[in-house]
């Protein structure tokens, strides 16, 4: 099984911002978690807000954790929002059911990871995500 390499993860930050820049939105957090939730790299943009980091954070936490992408879990806290807010305050505020967090699969299909974005609308920060996955030769799930 192919795991997640630093070398990949700095391409899907760096392939994640490009794509950012190239769709003119705002300034972006990218987070790369590895398969047990552990950051495995970051960047912040100039320009971006503190609270970046931390949306971003809990967006791939939330996919990587719950094994769906954050627009997933959104969809469904919609039919169960005490259960996801449990969640969330279980996860002492790391867990974000917000569109935005992609899980990262190798060429087998094992989720070896996720990539969550703050900066543009949801589905700006999950087409930045899916672009730099994919640029580092992994799978994007982003399925709803």
């Amino acid at each position: 099984m192919s795991e997640l390499t630093l070398k990949h993860a700095n391409i899907i930050l760096n392939k994640a911002i490009e794509k950012a820049r190239e769709m003119k939105i705002n300034p972006l957090c990218v987070v790369v978690l590895d398969e047990s939730g552990h950051v495995k790299a970051s960047q912040r943009e100039d320009g971006a807000s503190m609270f970046r980091f931390d949306v971003a954070l809990g967006k791939s936490w939330a996919a990587v954790a719950m094994g769906a992408s954050s627009r997933a879990l959104g969809n469904r806290a919609k039919g169960n929002p005490n259960f996801f807010l449990s969640l969330a305050s279980t996860a002492e505020g790391k867990f974000l059911p917000q569109t935005g967090g992609v899980l990262i699969r190798n060429a087998s299909g094992a989720i070896i990871g996720a990539a969550g974005a703050s900066g543009g609308t949801g589905d700006e920060d999950e087409a930045a995500c899916i672009y730099g996955i994919e640029q580092a030769g992994l799978k994007a799930d982003a399925a709803a």
